[in-house]
């Protein structure tokens, strides 16, 4: 199958010239794609992660910033974009990639957990929406926010149901916020289906299971940070002024429902 990567030339990518873009969440996994690919297109870019890392995402030549800040903190995520406009004059563009959560049995698990589930993947990024909002609306050209979103937030997430409700209320949230702050700031959802990571048999088990979750969806193979980073892209760029409010499903054609791996299993062949 032929492999994805962003175009070479600056010339096939959409120009984001001179913005400024926050992403969290934006020094590994699918946030660094994100990242790496907004400075191929030319904007400046700001990472945050709670932890400094040994390095940061670049592109011909130009390299990120990197600000501290624990999303699920209020305070944190306004001392972030107010740095990160202080620093350029400008927010143009917030992409919500922080999240995540490993799993856990919902009989059990301890308050304190789902809690910090929840504000990482939920009121996190209406905190950091919030305060882009006040930079964004204050612009003659406005501003854009993605949210990075997940197919767990649209079917039943079991051993992760703190976080498939908290990704059920981003999609929420999302169209929410693109009614109220239209047309100043559009505000968009990716909807990130079975995703290769740096850990990826952490999410899917062995090889063996992810090469068959992989042959089991329509374009055979897997997300890649690479296909998130597009779309994300897509929908901060110029090329998307008239999408808002909208939810971008980037998993490859979706998971095939049980009940057909079930009958074909059980048919007699003709």
């Amino acid at each position: 199958m032929m492999e994805f990567a962003l175009p070479q030339s600056n010339s096939y990518l959409p120009s984001m010239d001179g913005q400024t873009v926050i992403v969290t969440g934006g020094t590994k996994g699918i946030g660094r794609h994100i990242a790496t690919a907004f400075l191929e297109a030319g904007a400046n870019v700001a990472v945050c992660a709670r932890t400094q890392p040994d390095t940061l995402p670049e592109s011909r030549g130009r390299q990120a910033t990197f600000h501290q800040c624990d999303v699920r903190d209020a305070q944190s995520c306004r001392d972030l974009v107010d740095a990160v406009g202080a620093a350029h004059g400008r927010v143009d563009v917030l992409v919500n990639n922080a999240g995540g959560s490993p799993p856990a049995d919902a009989a059990t698990v301890s308050p304190r957990f789902s809690e910090a589930i929840i504000a990482l993947n939920l009121t996190g990024p209406l905190h950091l929406c919030q305060a882009a909002h006040t930079w964004m609306v204050k612009q003659d050209t406005g501003g854009s926010i993605v949210n990075i979103a997940s197919v767990a937030g649209q079917r039943p997430a079991p051993t992760t149901a703190a976080y498939g409700a908290a990704k059920a209320g981003l999609l929420s949230l999302t169209g929410s916020l693109a009614q109220e702050w239209g047309p100043k700031v559009r505000v968009n959802a990716i909807v990130a289906g079975l995703m290769e990571t740096e850990q990826t048999e952490l999410s899917y088990g062995s090889q063996q299971a992810q090469d068959e979750l992989a042959a089991a969806l329509p374009m055979q193979r897997m997300g890649r940070g690479q296909d998130i980073a597009a779309a994300a892209l897509y929908l901060a760029s110029p090329m998307a002024l008239f999408i808002s409010g909208a939810t971008l499903e980037v998993h490859g054609g979706g998971e095939p429902p049980l009940f057909l791996d079930i009958m074909r299993r059980h048919t007699a062949p003709a």
